[in-house]
């Protein structure tokens, strides 16, 4: 038999061979087996190096008193920003300012332009704050509504966060409105008198 006979013999014989480094392949594929099961879980890696620590905090005592001084600075802040809103005239009295403007509105108008300053209507809750309100409207020669009204029934009257008032001021005989007279103002004595709040007064905020 001569060598490509027998060449031709074995290639009919094994579907793939190597002869002389060549393989030789023929017929068609055949079909994929299935995938194998996954492998199993490689380990963790080791840790990585520790880093720097970080500063060291605050001890809670000192932190809680450095909160308390700043919202301090931040009410200051504040106040100095509502006293400055109005460009008038300010008075201190402990930690309240009070201040005005030195125009007059109703009652509606002031509460608005003391809420746009940042403050409210000017309160007075003790005889020292009476007396600060009071150098101002001698000041300015005219009456202020204060940030007091009249609630229900009448005769009750009521600071505007609706806590009832406790210090009062009023003039003799005073007051005498029986719920037509919502409002309260502020004579040039210092006395207080219960009065229609669509009045024209002094505009005096608090901070």
């Amino acid at each position: 038999m001569t060598l490509s006979s027998l060449v031709l013999f074995l290639t009919l014989l094994v579907p793939s061979l190597i002869i002389g480094g060549m393989e030789l392949c023929s017929g068609s594929a055949g079909i994929p087996g299935t995938p194998g099961a996954p492998g199993l879980p490689g380990r963790d890696g080791r840790d990585g190096v520790k880093g720097d620590p970080g500063p060291p905090g605050l001890p809670a005592y000192l932190d809680e008193e450095l909160q308390s001084v700043l919202q301090d600075f931040r009410q200051r802040i504040l106040q100095s920003m509502g006293v400055l809103n109005l460009q008038g005239t300010m008075l201190q009295v402990g930690e309240k300012i009070f201040s005005t403007n030195g125009q007059s509105t109703n009652f509606q108008g002031i509460n608005e332009t003391c809420a746009k300053a940042g403050g409210s209507i000017a309160t007075p809750r003790n005889a020292e704050e009476n007396s600060a309100i009071m150098s101002l409207v001698q000041k300015y020669n005219t009456y202020a509504y204060l940030g007091i009204t009249e609630g229900k029934p009448p005769g009750k009257f009521y600071y505007l966060n609706g806590s009832p008032v406790e210090y009062t001021n009023w003039y003799s005989g005073e007051p005498a409105g029986k719920g037509r007279e919502s409002c309260v103002e502020m004579y040039k004595d210092g006395t207080w008198n219960d009065r229609s709040c669509l009045q024209y007064r002094l505009t005096i905020c608090e901070f």
